[in-house]
């Protein structure tokens, strides 16, 4: 049996842009998806502390360094600049690769510069 297992947790990120009418997804600086090992067109789950709202979309590669963090498409109506969020990515693993999993966390400021990663 596989199981779905967190594999990526991204917390604190602030919403500092919003693209309505372009392809859809989440926009995140290349740093931050390197670190939290989250792959362009990665499926992830966004969780906005502000209103409470879900999401499931996919990741796109932002400028490095940038701090960017940007709901594009149908997602820009769940948030507003300055909203905090989670992003979470999950795998699926079999029992013998659960024993050893690990999943990263990065943990961001107000300018989306990482404070903190690990593995856990």
């Amino acid at each position: 049996m596989m199981r779905i297992m967190l594999k990526s947790k991204v917390y604190y990120a602030t919403i500092n842009d919003l693209r309505l009418y372009y392809r859809g997804s989440i926009t995140v600086d290349e740093e931050i998806m390197q670190k939290a090992d989250l792959r362009e067109g990665e499926r992830v789950e966004v969780l906005n502390l502000n209103n409470g709202a879900r999401l499931n979309t996919y990741v796109i590669k932002g400028k490095r360094k940038s701090g960017l963090i940007c709901l594009n498409g149908p997602a820009a109506r769940l948030g507003y600049r300055g909203d905090k969020i989670i992003i979470l990515s999950y795998g699926f693993y079999s029992p013998k690769e659960v024993k050893n999993l690990k999943a990263k966390f990065v943990e961001l400021n107000e300018a989306n510069r990482i404070t903190k990663a690990y593995a856990a």
